[in-house]
């Protein structure tokens, strides 16, 4: 019983620490692929021709891979933006990244039907909206642009560097 908790122990430490190596890079906890998927729905829900700043220009799919990125945010939040994700993928037999904008809206359609894509589609709404209206510091909003489409301020005393590290 002692050999097998300890085998056990050694396989979670190992694989612990294979993880840590591949996330070097800022300490990515986040695929390239996944991030494609979230970066087509934010692009989707913040389209270049619309009044507020498009996903790209605010740079919303980096500010939230560094958020959920961070080692204070919470681990069942972050667990549920990637695997939300992934299901998306999965539900569309892995072509969502192939698709024009009426195919990315009826498969988003489709995915809010149900409660768990309803839940995660809210939560890329929630943090594409904290990075589109945060301050700039912060690695979103560029140049205020979220703040002057809705003709607003951010708060006082602005921040001058980023409150954590990454």
């Amino acid at each position: 019983m002692q050999r097998r908790f300890f085998q056990s122990m050694c396989g979670v430490g190992t694989a612990t620490m294979l993880l840590a190596t591949d996330n070097t890079d800022k300490n990515r906890v986040i695929d390239n692929s996944t991030l494609d998927i979230i970066r087509k729905v934010q692009q989707h829900m913040f389209p270049a021709d619309s009044i507020l700043p498009s996903a790209d220009s605010s740079h919303l799919t980096l500010f939230l891979e560094e958020t959920i990125s961070h080692h204070t945010y919470d681990r069942d939040i972050r667990r549920f933006v990637i695997k939300g994700a992934k299901k998306l993928q999965d539900r569309e037999g892995g072509k969502l990244l192939t698709y024009d904008e009426l195919q990315t809206e009826k498969a988003l359609r489709a995915y809010e039907e149900s409660s768990y894509g309803s839940s995660w589609l809210d939560r890329i709404m929630m943090l594409s909206l904290e990075g589109l209206l945060s301050d700039p510091v912060y690695g979103g909003n560029i140049k205020e642009s979220g703040w002057k489409a809705l003709s607003t301020r951010g708060g006082e005393p602005r921040p001058t560097t980023r409150y954590i590290e990454l």
